[in-house]
């Protein structure tokens, strides 16, 4: 088993947790959709934007944290969606709202944030 099928089974597991057995229907239908780590990481991060714009912040550190997890742990690829996808996705639907990153973002999603900025303000 490779890292993206690891991902996807470890991401809907933890779905299924916070949302029940209904959502986690739905989540097995929209696995296929997502096939690579890429577009899984894309998926994570809407879910993640959906929780902010519903005011569950709680539940968006979640994701955050499970990012970070994922961002240490994972392989190359990984983390590369991660911080490309993710944190990009992410933290530019947060600036277009006028959010506070630096309260919500982990450290190590946070120096990927900064790693961003910092290479497009050369």
């Amino acid at each position: 088993m490779y890292i993206s099928q690891g991902f996807a089974k470890f991401f809907i597991f933890r779905y299924a947790v916070w949302h029940g057995a209904e959502k986690f229907i739905k989540i097995l239908q929209m696995k296929n959709q997502a096939q690579t780590v890429y577009k899984q990481a894309d998926r994570f991060a809407d879910i993640t934007k959906k929780f902010i714009i519903s005011g569950n912040i709680s539940r968006a550190k979640k994701c955050l944290e499970l990012a970070e997890r994922l961002f240490a742990t994972g392989s190359n690829e990984t983390k590369n969606a991660i911080s490309n996808v993710y944190v990009y996705s992410v933290s530019t639907f947060m600036e277009l709202r006028h959010c506070n990153i630096s309260n919500l973002f982990p450290q190590a999603l946070r120096s990927e944030y900064l790693k961003q900025i910092n290479a497009t303000s050369v």
